[in-house]
């Protein structure tokens, strides 16, 4: 598995996805640096990090990891020594250690920056929601990687963006939401951040504090992840017999 990985991550090196990990963060950064600055530079810059542009760069880079491969009908990829269940795996992990090196970009950035600008999450609060951060984003990238592979990189990016912008105005309804994974990344950052997906604090008073929704809404997360990565591998071993 993880010579495949490693194979994953050298068809990247002349593309755009290398640089994506380290300008999507940066840009985040840079911006809420301009146009916000001081006391609201933390929470604006996670806020516009886990709502928009993280999102946004993640289906792009699902994207282009597959573009190759699906322009040749999968042939190339398929005619390696390894099962097409074991060829997604790949995939999917390479993706996941992108996303991983992204957070990590951006959690020194917006640490560093609180230093500069003032700190008002801290340390610990920042590593914990970079964490589920991780945990509840990788269902998207089985997710995206069928959506690039189906519909092609613009309807996979669109339709990835529209699923958050959901995720951002029903995240407190309750109810079968809790179950939508794209709510659920919203709903956590507000016991552990501190912030609503609009860039507000949380009330002090508010239920979406409370701390016990968390667990709940990581298992859920990884549950999506699960069924998505079993539907998909399904799905890609099909395309050995076309």
């Amino acid at each position: 598995m993880l010579n495949i990985v490693r194979a994953e991550h050298l068809k990247w090196r002349r593309t755009f996805i290398p640089k994506l990990a380290w300008i999507a963060p940066v840009f985040t950064l840079f911006l809420c640096a301009v146009l916000m600055g001081g006391s609201f530079f933390q929470s604006g810059s996670y806020n516009w990090w886990y709502t928009i542009l993280l999102p946004g760069a993640l289906s792009l880079v699902c994207s282009l990891a597959l573009q190759k491969d699906a322009k040749l009908k999968y042939r190339g990829l398929l005619a390696l020594p390894f099962t097409p269940g074991t060829l997604w795996a790949g995939k999917i992990i390479a993706c996941a250690y992108w996303l991983m090196a992204a957070l990590l970009v951006f959690l020194t950035g917006v640490t560093a920056g609180g230093l500069l600008f003032g700190q008002t999450i801290t340390l610990l609060s920042s590593l914990a929601g970079s964490i589920l951060i991780f945990l509840t984003f990788l269902w998207q990238i089985p997710l995206c990687l069928f959506l690039a592979a189906r519909l092609g990189l613009f309807a996979a990016v669109l339709l990835n963006l529209a699923g958050t912008i959901l995720g951002v105005v029903e995240f407190d309804r309750g109810g079968l939401w809790d179950y939508i994974p794209y709510t659920i990344t919203f709903r956590l950052m507000c016991p552990v951040l501190s912030i609503l997906p609009n860039g507000l604090p949380v009330p002090a008073d508010s239920p979406l504090r409370s701390t016990d929704m968390i667990l709940p809404g990581t298992l859920v997360s990884l549950g999506w992840f699960a069924i998505l990565f079993l539907l998909t591998t399904l799905w890609f071993r099909r395309q050995e017999a076309k």
